[in-house]
């Protein structure tokens, strides 16, 4: 777990603002105790205007069985009294300094609300050591895009395709291959052929799981959106059309069928037809991996916590996975690595950018092995665990962001 996974105070606990103010106040008694006067026994304080007071608790004293010269006492006593009044401004001045800081400490601990909805904008390259302290804020720093791409449906969102596309099925569907590129995801390839929905491509490929397309690998990209249909015995034109809400001379032109007689087995172009949503999912697969695939423990979970070492109320923006030195840690999902470095709370941490507005962190490595700018996939490994920044112990700090907000990892990850 973290040292320190809230904004606090100039990384000091709450509690070391009082002792920082006794502290002052003890050096400053300690600096001007030599500059105390040196009394006689026989300086008369009759005068002084608590002289009646003293004669009176030395009295009391001495009628208790206390053993210690009247005079004496009394001497010290005028000598703090006139030390009190000759100082009184300097005194005054750092009583009031400690106390208002005591009492911002004291109403920081109650009242501070530090949940991540006061995060804000940081420069991770520009950050004072002040402002490096602001989790939730550097946080955001990376995650302020909102790059959603494509909705439940497999419907793309943003801007517009690249290529225009057809209103109209009168024309037969042609299709071309594509060799995937490194960093290539299935909406990008979606969008840079003018279609409209991912689940063309997932259709028409026959494709299992996204997160596993890899560089090299050919799809074959149709000149409209639309999936295959496998006519089954008993199948008609006209019940297809109703069941895909498209007309039956789409359906023959898009095929280049002159009649409406099908076969048993015939494979039909079906245009603006999208998958179902629960065989989307399947297809999109496990998002998100576990980080570590080694034996692990978790040692603190995402959300409102206590610190574990100030007490303070804080907001834990992770998960901690706590395992041996060295375990690799693996890309939770296929992305683009936007940042890989080093800052005084994460230690050794690396940034992936996924699709569809996700993106994770992962901190606290002892050796980063992935560069910035580097396309991953899913299960590549990205460096090794350690205890690098703000940390007690060999552990994965484990972050989801998702559109600029935070996303419990648990709910993600299997």
């Amino acid at each position: 777990m973290e040292i320190i996974s809230y904004v606090g105070f100039d990384n000091r606990n709450y509690s070391s603002s009082m002792e920082n103010a006794v502290n002052r106040l003890t050096a400053f008694f300690r600096k001007h105790a030599e500059h105390l006067p040196a009394f006689k026994t026989e300086t008369n304080i009759l005068h002084t205007p608590y002289a009646r007071e003293a004669r009176h608790s030395a009295s009391a004293a001495k009628q208790a069985g206390f053993s210690f010269h009247p005079k004496m006492i009394l001497n010290y006593s005028a000598a703090a009294y006139n030390f009190i009044a000759k100082n009184r401004s300097i005194i005054l001045k750092t009583a009031v300094a400690a106390f208002v800081t005591a009492s911002a400490a004291v109403f920081a601990a109650k009242h501070i609300d530090f949940s991540p909805r006061l995060s804000s904008p940081l420069n991770l390259d520009q950050s004072s050591a002040l402002d490096i302290e602001k989790l939730n804020a550097i946080m955001s720093s990376f995650a302020l895009e909102e790059t959603q791409e494509y909705t439940s449906d497999g419907t793309l969102v943003g801007e517009e395709a690249s290529v225009p596309l057809q209103t109209v099925f009168s024309q037969p569907v042609t299709f071309q291959t594509y060799k995937v590129q490194p960093g290539n995801t299935i909406s990008g390839i979606t969008k840079k052929f003018g279609l409209k929905n991912i689940s063309t491509l997932i259709a028409v490929n026959d494709i299992d799981n996204v997160r596993q397309l890899c560089a090299g690998q050919k799809l074959k990209i149709p000149s409209i959106d639309g999936l295959y249909y496998t006519v089954k015995p008993g199948n008609s034109l006209t019940g297809i059309s109703a069941k895909y809400n498209v007309t039956m001379e789409d359906l023959l032109d898009v095929n280049e069928l002159e009649a409406a007689e099908l076969k048993a087995g015939q494979q039909l172009f079906i245009p603006g037809a999208k998958l179902e949503s629960s065989a989307l999912q399947n297809a999109l697969g496990e998002l998100f991996k576990r980080p570590i695939a080694a034996k692990f423990r978790f040692t603190s979970m995402f959300g409102p916590r206590l610190d574990p070492f100030s007490g303070v109320k804080s907001y834990h923006t992770g998960i901690d996975m706590a395992c041996p030195q060295g375990t690799p840690i693996l890309a939770s999902s296929s992305g683009t690595v936007s940042f890989a470095g080093y800052s005084n709370i994460y230690g050794n941490y690396v940034i992936i950018k996924h699709a569809n507005g996700y993106q994770t962190l992962y901190a606290h490595m002892s050796k980063i092995l992935a560069k910035k700018g580097q396309w991953v996939s899913q299960g590549t490994r990205i460096g090794l665990v350690g205890s690098t920044g703000y940390s007690t112990g060999p552990h994965l700090h484990f972050t989801v962001y998702k559109n600029g907000q935070l996303v419990n990892p648990m709910t993600l990850i299997k």
